[in-house]
């Protein structure tokens, strides 16, 4: 069978079971048959979420994030809206740079960090949705 995109792939073995916004979101429901490529392909997807959800676990990378949705800042900027020490500062982006979350330019003595794709900024809408906004607390 010729290469498909990983959503095709999964896609097969899953069903809708649920919908965020508008759209269909697939969720995993193993069925019966399935393939031993098909769940070789889970385990990679399962193995990539978590190495992702493991970056953005701490707050301090979870807070750089929220700051960088917003566009590219440097680390003194960073530095100052977290009212953190530069030596923190690296040591979190270090790790998101590590996980490809983050992308650093430098500009003479100033390193500047955006984002590196959109699955961040993804993430940081649920999770914002979910804890931040005003009817977050709200469970009824």
């Amino acid at each position: 069978m010729p290469d498909a995109p990983v959503n095709a792939r999964t896609e097969r073995a899953c069903e809708t079971v649920t919908r965020q916004g508008n759209r269909q979101v697939p969720l995993p429901v193993f069925k019966s048959g399935i393939s031993d490529a098909e769940m070789d392909q889970f385990v990679e997807n399962a193995t990539t979420a978590s190495n992702f959800l493991k970056a953005i676990s701490h707050e301090g990378r979870l807070l750089i994030l929220c700051h960088l949705v917003s566009g590219e800042k440097s680390v003194t900027e960073l530095e100052d809206l977290l009212s953190a020490r530069q030596a923190a500062v690296s040591q979190q982006l270090s790790r998101l740079r590590l996980e490809g979350l983050v992308i650093p330019r430098r500009d003479g003595k100033a390193i500047y960090y955006r984002l590196a794709d959109d699955r961040p900024k993804r993430i940081l809408e649920i999770v914002y949705e979910l804890f931040c906004a005003d009817d977050a607390g709200d469970k009824s």
